[in-house]
């Protein structure tokens, strides 16, 4: 007898799947999928449609009101100095510096019902970008692994075959961005040169000054002639040599591969595409990730600081936005126009959104009960604003959503099963993602 399943044929797991169901706002889809489950029927499994995913992390947290999500019935003290505008959808509204984005809603859709409970920098980074909360209390500046990234899980499941390292990152790596237990070589490579400045190239991708071919042949030869000492041979757990081997062997394949490196040839591109994505470090380096997209690199994350608006949040938005929010619409267009958006997802979003109340400083501060996610391509319906918050923006009070729903829906449309085991080094089990669940109305 099967002592997990309780007397309707349900075990405990789809118990807790149904009372969480109704106590965060699940929708009818989600509980007639779980009932199926337990009734033995087949769920429908939604359409892996995505071969890539272009991430772009705005670090520090971005207002949802000042973004996806204003509130303009609501005090001065809250809904702040921006006017709402609409999008193309009619009923559906933005903050006023998204007009590139608001003139191409029908692309795109936005989550306005993400929330958590960590409400600082490392936690908050740790659960939006794993889709598990950390094990233990962290502080804002912490940088945490306590599971693999989106990226490294991505790196390790979607292997590349065109000598590209399959996770990269740039101008460097998130707070947690990184593979955890799953081991260097699912680390992401990191660009932090700026592919803004004329003559650009990536460092360490060409051979050194006066280093031949042959030579730089006979260098690598010699080195797999030590790698043959036992201590190296040997696959211990966390063995740093090891890890070091697997960086080496990384260079190795993009030093030698004209394939690979001409991803980062980005004066192929005409002057009016970089000019479109703007000339900004932040612009020419959406426009690299396109490229990368296209020759098969599976997780790019462009990591943008600076979201965390605790004083002057007003002018920083509207210095700021206007060339940041055209960039992203670019990418979408560019991509959609090169028949890439359905194989490619676009993400934007930070670690959380901002407190309704507008602090003396003219800011927002740290607030996990509501926030906003962008979320293009790989099958992702056009148009869609999933979810809401209340009337002042204090908290996601409409299909309210997880961001392990969030992550397991990024593993599902890469044909990734967000309920995957996989093993550490020592064989203790680990699932990508505790709550499985993606979310059904982002699948088409």
């Amino acid at each position: 007898m099967n002592i997990s399943k309780n007397c309707n044929g349900m075990t405990r797991r789809n118990c807790l799947q149904l009372g969480l169901g109704a106590m965060t706002g699940l929708g009818m889809v989600d509980l007639l999928r779980l009932r199926a489950q337990a009734n033995g029927a087949p769920a429908p499994q939604p359409k892996a449609k995505a071969k890539s995913v272009i991430l772009i992390w705005m670090d520090g947290g971005p207002s949802h009101y000042e973004t996806f999500d204003p509130k303009p019935d609501a005090p001065v003290e809250i809904r702040g100095e921006f006017n709402p505008i609409s999008t193309k959808v009619p009923g559906v509204q933005f903050s006023q510096h998204m007009t590139r984005l608001a003139s191409i809603f029908d692309k795109y859709s936005v989550l306005r019902s993400i929330r958590h409970n960590q409400g600082n920098h490392g936690a908050g980074n740790h659960y939006m970008m794993t889709g598990a909360p950390p094990r233990i209390p962290v502080g804002c500046g912490a940088f945490v692994s306590f599971h693999p990234s989106m990226g490294s899980v991505v790196a390790h499941q979607k292997p590349t075959t065109n000598n590209l390292p399959p996770y990269f990152s740039m101008p460097s790596m998130s707070r947690s961005g990184g593979p955890n237990f799953l081991g260097a070589k699912y680390a992401p490579f990191v660009v932090s040169d700026n592919p803004n400045t004329k003559g650009f190239s990536v460092r360490d991708l060409a051979l050194p000054s006066g280093l031949t071919d042959a030579r730089y042949q006979t260098r690598r030869d010699l080195r797999q002639q030590v790698d043959q000492l036992k201590r190296i041979k040997d696959k211990v757990a966390g063995d740093p040599v090891l890890n070091l081997d697997e960086y080496y062997e990384q260079g190795y394949s993009l030093v030698a591969s004209t394939e690979a490196q001409k991803a980062f040839e980005m004066d192929l591109e005409s002057d009016k595409l970089r000019d479109k994505y703007g000339r900004t470090p932040f612009g020419q380096r959406a426009l690299l990730a396109r490229r990368l997209s296209e020759a098969g690199v599976p997780f790019i994350t462009l990591y943008e600081g600076g979201w965390d608006n605790h004083g002057g949040l007003f002018k920083s938005f509207t210095d700021r936005m206007p060339a940041f929010e055209n960039t992203i619409a670019t990418l979408i267009e560019d991509l959609d126009e090169r028949g890439l958006l359905e194989t490619t997802m676009v993400l934007a979003l930070g670690e959380f959104g901002r407190t309704p109340q507008i602090n003396p400083g003219g800011g927002r501060d740290h607030w996990s009960n509501a926030m906003s996610v962008l979320m293009a391509g790989g099958g992702t319906p056009g148009g869609l604003a999933l979810g809401a918050t209340d009337k002042a923006g204090y908290s996601a009070v409409e299909r309210v959503l997880s961001p392990e729903n969030f992550v397991s829906t990024i593993y599902t449309k890469m044909g990734i099963d967000p309920d995957k085991v996989l093993y550490t080094p020592e064989g203790r089990p680990s699932h990508l993602v505790s709550d499985p669940t993606p979310i059904p109305e982002l699948f088409v």
